[in-house]
This record gives C-alpha cells, structure tokens and sequence, in this order.
C-alpha cells in the first residue's frame, strides 16, 4: 500500500467508502458483510475509511462503530466523516448551520463510538449560510481536539477561499474518475497550490469502470445508479464500449483488468492525495492488490484519453448527485 500524511495522519492512499454499506442508496448490505468489509481493510494495507451520516441514515457510521469495537484498536483506523446533508420529503438538501454541525458532529461521534473524528468534512455547501460561521465552528472542533483534521467537500475554489480566511483546510472531496473530470480545470490545481489533500470519490464512477456491468443491466428504483444519466441508454452503451476498450488495454499494456486502470489512473493524477473504492463485501478488497507496484505513463494516459474521446459521444458529469438548493429562513 502506499500512503500519504494528511495534517501529520499517516493515510492509506486507498480509503474504504462506505456509501453503499448505508443500504439505503445501493440495496441491502447485511451487517455481518458490511463488519467484515470495514475489518478486512486491515488485509490489504487500508487504514482510511470515509463515511457519511447520510449513508443510510446513520447506518454506515454504525456499522463502522461495530467494527472499530470488534477490532479493539481504535488508533488503527483512521477515520473520515462528514456533516451537512439533511434527508427530507423533498430529498436530500444541504444545511450546514453551526448549531446543526454541533448536533452531528455529537451525533456522528456515539455512532463511530469513539471520542475524536481524524477528518471531519462538511459534505456539500450551504448556499443559504454563511460559509464563515461554518469554518468558524469547524476551527472550534478542531482546536477542542474533537477533530483532527478539517475537511469539505465538493467546494468550489472560491468556496474554499471563503472558508479558509476563517479556518484552515486539509482536505476537500471531489468527484473524480477517468470519466467525471471537472476538477482538472480548477479545484485539483487549486488544491496543488494551497497544499489541500484531494480525496477522490467515486473513482470507479458508481462501479462503471467495474467492468461488470451488462448493457442489459435493471437497476432497482432504490438504487442509486438508476437516476444516473450515466446509465440510461443511449449513453449506456457508450460508457460501456468506452469500458470495454479500456479492458482490453489495460489487458494488452499492463496485464491488469479495468477496475485496476480506473484506480491507478486516479492515484497518477498530480494532486490527487487517496482514491476511495466503495465495497460491499470483503472480497471486493482483493482487488487493490493489482493497483499497487505500477503506474501509468505518458503513453497510456493519451490512450486512456483517446479511448474515452472516441467511444464517449454524449458525456455528463455527476451533477445529478448535487443535493437541492435550500432557502434561508
């Protein structure tokens, strides 16, 4: 495994998401599966794991929790969540208020059961409040040793200004993946300047760049992927060519399989600090052994390149996963 410091945490380059072992946006997960994916990080060189009150409504924290007990060595994991998204009637808005963070933050810390987060992260902005009295409580945090590392995610560049005149900022967590690329153009070179680590999520693209999927593929209405434009026709079948392609390269030119490209290509990018890989059983982990040892060249980042241009005619971005606006009171 290779690692990365992160605010003087020594972090795992590959971090656990636990989006899916919620079992709310993905289909069920059992707890006994979802324990034994969180433990068996430990196998294959992973510290991170990065969780979220809104995966699940709690439970993915809770099934954390379980497994920090089970495993009885709290300081062996280093543990990343978030505040801010609230799920309603209407869906899931963002509400960042420092009384609301006070409340998860408590919140967030029984379910984990443990007495300090390693990096807290507002999940998505408040377009309704203020972004200083949100830093400003967040510096409080901090200072009380409550966290230990400040972070935000899918911040703007100038979000990230506002919030760093008032607080210092270790991280921030954006979308990124050989498909979903906005970053390049403002949010990764402005982390590089300012030293911000870069969390990556959806670095397999909700398990497009898997190389499992079928273009006959149903999604359940309860799953996620069944709202994302991504995986209606007829830009299915593009990705999916687009997949396919990258298979056989990865095949011909490094002896790896596409899962493996995706999240290699994701730890090569400059900038990019730990690539999170969402499973939702044990055996999913295995294949972090074939991203490690190697890297991609000049040569195969224009294949790569080339590929998606080629077979990727009508691409979209994830901005189906933005939560909506909120009005202030």
């Amino acid at each position: 495994m290779e690692f990365t410091n992160l605010n003087n945490g020594n972090v795992s380059r590959i971090g656990l998401g636990t989006w899916a072992l919620g079992g709310l946006d993905w289909g069920n997960v059992s707890d006994q599966d979802a324990i034994a994916t969180c433990l068996a990080i430990f196998e294959h060189g992973i510290n991170l794991i990065d969780t979220a009150p809104v995966y699940g409504n709690g439970r993915a924290e809770e099934v954390v929790g379980k497994a920090i007990r089970e495993h009885g060595h709290r300081e062996d994991f280093y543990i990343a969540t978030k505040a801010g998204l609230e799920r309603g009637t209407e869906g899931i808005v963002a509400k960042v208020t420092p009384e609301r963070l006070r409340q998860e933050l408590s919140a967030s810390l029984t379910r984990l059961d443990t007495d300090y987060i390693d990096l807290y992260q507002i999940h998505w902005p408040d377009t309704a409040e203020p972004l200083e009295a949100a830093a400003e409580q967040m510096l409080k945090f901090y200072d009380a040793g409550a966290i230990r590392a400040i972070g935000v995610s899918n911040f703007s560049p100038e979000q990230m200004d506002v919030f760093r005149a008032v607080a210092p900022l270790h991280s921030c967590q954006p979308p990124y993946n050989i498909f979903e690329r906005a970053i390049d153009a403002d949010v990764l070179p402005y982390c590089r300047r300012h030293s911000i680590a870069v969390l990556a999520y959806s670095a397999i693209c909700r398990s497009l760049l898997g190389g499992r999927l079928a273009a006959t593929q149903q999604f359940d209405a309860s799953d996620i992927r069944s709202v994302d434009p991504k995986f209606q026709q007829p830009r299915f079948s593009q990705y999916l060519d687009a997949v396919a392609r990258l298979d056989r390269f990865a095949r011909e030119r490094y002896g790896k399989r596409v899962l493996h490209l995706a999240l290699r290509w994701v730890l090569d990018r400059s900038g990019v600090s730990v690539a999170l890989f969402g499973a939702r059983h044990p055996a999913q982990l295995e294949a972090v052994e074939e991203v490690m040892d190697w890297n991609l060249d000049a040569a195969g980042f224009e294949e790569i390149d080339a590929i998606v241009t080629e077979t990727v005619l009508d691409p979209v971005g994830p901005e189906y996963l933005a939560p909506a606006h909120r009005i202030s009171a």
